[in-house]
Formats: structure tokens, C-alpha cells, sequence
């Protein structure tokens, strides 16, 4: 149990577990509060037993009853106050601490971790540490004081007695090492199945278009029927581990205070303890374990919240990249790999790679589906470190730049947009948050997507659905590509950026294309004729190796993959149903 207290404390910032410590010590208080009862009802008793209730015995037991609940009171009120505080500020902060530590992952961390993982620690998980948590933990440490602090209040009437309720709590916290065992053995099957549950629940509803289209409704609601099943059994199992020994834990707390009454009648009828401390005794069997009664039903509960910490520092533990280097401004814009290799999972993704792309040209690449082409451009930007060489900006290692000022030199805009649940207007924002509604229009306009926004109900001020569900593949790219416009990076990455498009909107999107890359620095990944035959080096990577390099009209005179790919695009092309 203490080793579980450690660990949350430990996980909670200092501020966070300032609080808690604090209503520990309230705590503390709030058990000699509660206490004052005793010899309230000792002095009473003994005045009625001494025949001598007097108005000074009267207002010794009132003063000490009023101080015992007045001051609970108060005590409770800030207690509850600063556990709630810490309860919840701790479970926000780690959220907004997850958060910025994912932001400097490697991308190969994204592809090892499911989203249902991440997602089931940051709400399942941290929804525990801010409620269950919290109020379980505080349960637990002032049950545990209440009945020490009466146990030592015994002490002073009957050295026998008090020495019967240690026993009594030492047997109590044997039984509760016992159900934490007991938990501990399906705690991790209940948090894999929470787990298992929100992932593959978000895969279901995230593809829901590709379940009808192929009507597999029967195979994927089956995976959400089953993990929900795992996720039912789990939590039975985990209530089924608990409920025996928290009743065993309660069975303990009556029947010590049964010991108790029975050995307070033994040493009163024996003569060994007069009629007045035996009297406050019996009501101390009633009050000793009481507290400690409650604080049993939630020390089940604490296994599994070390489990949530655990899962959260797990992720808080990964190794971020290094993001620390200098604010400065690259002195060109030319990019240099030299001889940059790069592996995920031991399979090797790029071999010795040497490629330069000057300021302000266009470079195509191109090649096989798997050969590393967009790996190339993760590593230039920096989303993953290369194992070997070293990939430079300006002449300096981009490793030298920090981080956030390395991604200003960069804008992307991706095969697959991804949009936020939020209006038009912040999404082409996030390009350059402070920008005023007259910079967004601007950019809308050189996107050519002002008047499709313009005609939606409430135009710019329109919510669209997370992702951009609510609009057509071609809108959202030149929404993506009017946020990179906002950016004005001079730097642009286009990852088969036009591959998807419609024939109604590829005009308006190679419009906005052209107005995103004057005057920059162009990496495009492209299939098709019209997009590569103007760039001013083409690269062809297969397997991870720069096979062929050169403009169009050199690659086309010479045998290889580059004039493959393009005689079979023109066939493809003049491809007629007859």
C-alpha cells in the first residue's frame, strides 16, 4: 500500500503532491478531531458515575464535542478542497505533459504505439488518477490515521487494550497486502482490455466508409463485440479478485471490535479496569476501525492506479529526440544529404544516400510504392534522426537547429490532409495562429478555395467535422495547402499531394500548388507526368538507394525505372474503352 501511496505522490508534480501532503496532515487533524469524542465521553460518563454532573463537566463535554465538530468540519471542508485540486490538476497537467512530450517523439513511436493506447491513457487512465485516485488514496491514508490515532488514545486508558487494537490493525493491513496481491493479478488485464477497447473501437468508427463499402460489418463488429466481452470479463474478474478479501478485511474490522468489547468486559468484570474506562472502551470498539472499515473498500482500487501511472510514465519515458540546438537562421535555404542511412525495426529504409537539392529549385521523387521516398523527407525535416551520415540546412546539421525553429523552415502538404474539428478559419490559422481574417481570406484566395468557403452556410466561420469528414478530398487539400500558404515556409514538401484529386478540382488545386511554391524550395513526391517533367532534378529511389538522377529529358534517354514508370503513365493515360 505504501509503495502504491509513494508512486503517486511521486508521479504528481510538486505543487500537486504539496497539496495532497497537506491534506495528509489535515487529515491528521481532522483523526484528533474526531478523537475528542472519546474524552468527551469519558468525562461525561464519569461525572454521571461519580454523581457529580456539575455545569463544569457539562461544558467540558459541550466545549469538546463543538471543538470535535466544528472542527472536522472546517478541517473536511479545505481537505476535500485541496484533494480535489490535486486530483484534478495533476490528471490535466499530465495530459498537457503527454501532450508536448509526444510532440518531440520520434515518428517510428506512432507507428509502433497504437492510437487506442494513447488515447486510452490520456482519458481512461488519467480520468482514474484525477477521480478514483484521489479520493481512494485520501480514503485510505485517513482511514489508516483515524484508527491510529485512537488506537494511541486507547494507550492512555488501558495499555491492554491498546496493545489488542495494534494486533487487531497489524492483522487488518496483513489481510489488505494480501487483496493487493490478489488484484494485482488482473489489473493488467483489465487495463489491457480498457486498452484494447478504445482502440479498436476508434479503428471501427474511423473506418466506418471502408466497412460499408466492403459490407464487413459482420468480421469488425464481431473485434468490437469480442473486445468488448474481454473488457466485460475483465472487470468482473477484477471485482471477483477484490470483493472476497475487502469482505474478509470488514469481517477483520467487526470482529476486532468484538475483541475488544469482550476483553473490556473480561478486565471490568475481573476488577482490573474501573467501571468508567470500560464504558469509553466499549464505545471505542465501536469507533477504532470504522474509519479503517471504509478506507478497505477502495485499497482494491490502488493496484490498479499504480498501473495507471505506470502507463502513463511509460509514455512520459520514451526518449524524446534531442530538440535542444540554436535559434538561428539558416544562411541559405540548400539542403545537403551525405551519405545519410536510416533503419526502422532492423529493416535498413535508406542505404548511403548523397543528395543535394539547391535553394529555390524543385526536386521530384519518384520510384517504386516502399522504395523510401517519403522517408527521405522525414529525414530532412527531421521527424526521425538518421542511424548514419547527416542531413544539413544551410550548411549546418539539422540536428544544430532546435527543433521548433527548424520545422518554421518547413510546410507539407500531405496525400492525406488532416483537419480539425474546429471552424475554416483556425484551420488555415494554425498555418500562423495571430493571423487577422483579411491574412486568412488572403490565403483562401491564393489557395482558389475562397469561393467554395464563401458559399457554405456560415463561409469561413463553418465547423468542420475532425478530419475534414464534412468536405470532398480536393476541398480539404486546398484548405492544407491555404495553411501552408499562411506559413509561408520557404520550404515545401508536397507527399503526393494531388494523387487523390477529382478531375472537377485538379485545375483549382494545381492553381494553388503553383501560388504555395513561387519562389520556394519544392520536395515533391509525385506519380504523375505533368507534376515531375519540370522539376529540375528527378530522383529515383528504389530500395532505398538513389538509383537514377537527372531532369526529365536525361532520364528519358537512358534505360530505367524512370522511363518505365513514365511509358507506362502514358499508356495509362491513352488507355480507351472501345
Amino acid at each position: 500500500m505504501l509503495e502504491m501511496l509513494k508512486k503517486f505522490f511521486d508521479f504528481c508534480n510538486e505543487e500537486n503532491r504539496n497539496k495532497f501532503y497537506a491534506a495528509v496532515a489535515l487529515g491528521v487533524l481532522d483523526a484528533i478531531f474526531g478523537a475528542m469524542k472519546i474524552p468527551a465521553a469519558y468525562v461525561a460518563i464519569d461525572a454521571v458515575l461519580k454523581n457529580n454532573a456539575d455545569d463544569r463537566a457539562l461544558l467540558t463535554v459541550i466545549g469538546l464535542m463543538l471543538l470535535s465538530t466544528v472542527g472536522k468540519m472546517v478541517v473536511n471542508r479545505f481537505s476535500q478542497m485541496l484533494q480535489t485540486e490535486g486530483g484534478y490538476n495533476t490528471a490535466c497537467g499530465k495530459r498537457i505533459e503527454i501532450g508536448e512530450h509526444l510532440r518531440y517523439l520520434p515518428m517510428g513511436y506512432f507507428n509502433d504505439t497504437s492510437l487506442g493506447h494513447i488515447t486510452s491513457v490520456t482519458t481512461n487512465s488519467m480520468e482514474q488518477l484525477s477521480d478514483i485516485a484521489t479520493r481512494a488514496i485520501i480514503m485510505v491514508l485517513q482511514g489508516s490515521i483515524t484508527t491510529v490515532v485512537i488506537g494511541i488514545g486507547m494507550f492512555f486508558f488501558d495499555v491492554r487494550i491498546g496493545l489488542i487494537s495494534v494486533i487487531c490493525i497489524g492483522i487488518f493491513f496483513l489481510v489488505n497486502k494480501l487483496t493487493n496481491r490478489n488484484v494485482a493479478r488482473v489489473a493488467d488485464e483489465k487495463i489491457s482490455a480498457d486498452k484494447d477497447l478504445v482502440g479498436v473501437i476508434l479503428e471501427y468508427v474511423q473506418g466506418i466508409a471502408e466497412i460499408r463499402n466492403y459490407n464487413i460489418f459482420a468480421s469488425s463488429g464481431g473485434r468490437v463485440k469480442k473486445a468488448i466481452e474481454r473488457k466485460k470479463k475483465a472487470d468482473i474478474s477484477a471485482e471477483t479478485a477484490a470483493i472476497p478479501m475487502v469482505g474478509l478485511q470488514n469481517l477483520i474490522c467487526k470482529l476486532s471490535g468484538v475483541v475488544i468489547a469482550a476483553a473490556t468486559l473480561v478486565f471490568y468484570l475481573n476488577g482490573t479496569m474501573k467501571l468508567s474506562y470500560a464504558i469509553t472502551m466499549l464505545l471505542c470498539s465501536f469507533m477504532v476501525f470504522e474509519a479503517l472499515d471504509a478506507a478497505g473498500i477502495y485499497t482494491a482500487l490502488l493496484k490498479i492506479i499504480g498501473k495507471c501511472v505506470d502507463l502513463a510514465q511509460e509514455i512520459l519515458d520514451v526518449p524524446q529526440m534531442n530538440i535542444e540546438g540554436d535559434n538561428m537562421i539558416p544562411k541559405n535555404r540548400d539542403i545537403h544529404l551525405e551519405h545519410v542511412s536510416f533503419a526502422y525495426e532492423n529493416r535498413k529504409i535508406i542505404d548511403d544516400v548523397t543528395l543535394d537539392i539547391r535553394e529555390k529549385t524543385t526536386t521530384a521523387i519518384v520510384g517504386p510504392s516502399g522504395g523510401g521516398k517519403t522517408t527521405i523527407t522525414s529525414l530532412i525535416a527531421r521527424f526521425w534522426d538518421v542511424d548514419e551520415g547527416k542531413v544539413t540546412l544551410g550548411g549546418r546539421d539539422v540536428k544544430d537547429y532546435s527543433f521548433d525553429v527548424l520545422m518554421e523552415n518547413f510546410s507539407f502538404v500531405f496525400q492525406r490532409v488532416y483537419l480539425f474539428e474546429d471552424t475554416i478559419a483556425n484551420n488555415i490559422r494554425f498555418g500562423k495562429p495571430e493571423a487577422s481574417m483579411d491574412e486568412v481570406i488572403a490565403a483562401a484566395k491564393k489557395a482558389s478555395c475562397h469561393d467554395f468557403i464563401s458559399s457554405l452556410p456560415d463561409g469561413y466561420n463553418t465547423v468542420i467535422g475532425e478530419g475534414g469528414a464534412t468536405l470532398s478530398g480536393g476541398e480539404k487539400q486546398r484548405i492544407a495547402i491555404a495553411r501552408a500558404i499562411m506559413k509561408d515556409a520557404p520550404i515545401i514538401v508536397l507527399d503526393e499531394a494531388t494523387a487523390n484529386v477529382d478531375p472537377e478540382n485538379e485545375k483549382e488545386l494545381t492553381e494553388a500548388i503553383e501560388n504555395l511554391t513561387r519562389e520556394k524550395t519544392i520536395i515533391m513526391i509525385a506519380h504523375r507526368l505533368k507534376t515531375v517533367r519540370h522539376a529540375d532534378q528527378i530522383v529515383v529511389i528504389d530500395k532505398g538507394k538513389i538509383v537514377q538522377r537527372g531532369n526529365h529529358e536525361e532520364l528519358m534517354a537512358e534505360d530505367g525505372i524512370y522511363k518505365s514508370f513514365i511509358s507506362g503513365r502514358r499508356k495509362a493515360v491513352g488507355w480507351r474503352i472501345a
